[in-house]
């Protein structure tokens, strides 16, 4: 009977050691690291109908490939484009987002990425743009868009 005792302590307490070790190896910063340049992206004060690209730039500062599986902007009109396939360790990429220029006020809004990354909360990383569109100013009235010449052609 103590023998039996014996064994079962001797592989309870070696059970304990083989679960308490930590791999030497591998370090709590394991994985993907997504580190962008800006997460939010300021278009200022443009007009209505101005170029409605903008890029967010970033970088897999970790040790493993970065996955992005989804990017959805917060409404029909800011449109997310981003990498499918993995961004290696220490390569850089970008999201492109469009927003619709042809809308008129203030804005702000905001871009969910899913990724693999390690500091990102469940998966998600936040990215907002935001600007104001002015309306565009009117075009003068009563100057035609080319002037007939006096010889009967245009100029």
């Amino acid at each position: 009977m103590k023998k039996v005792f014996t064994l079962l302590a001797m592989l309870t307490l070696f059970a304990g050691v083989s679960l308490a070790q930590v791999d030497a190896t591998t370090s709590e910063t394991d994985g993907a690291q997504m580190e962008f340049e800006t997460m939010v992206m300021d278009y200022g004060e443009i007009e209505q109908n101005s170029d409605p690209l903008r890029k967010f730039n970033f970088k897999n500062t970790g040790n493993q490939p970065l996955v992005i599986s989804h990017a959805k902007g917060s409404c029909g009109c800011t449109v997310p484009v981003w990498p499918k396939e993995p961004i290696m360790p220490g390569e850089e990429a970008n999201i492109e987002v469009r927003y619709d220029t042809k809308r008129i006020g203030k804005f702000v809004k905001k871009v969910t990425l899913t990724t693999n990354a390690l500091n990102s909360e469940d998966g998600k990383i936040v990215l907002t743009i935001k600007g104001k569109v002015n309306k565009k100013a009117p075009e003068p009235e009563g100057v035609p868009a080319s002037s007939p010449s006096i010889l009967g052609g245009s100029n």
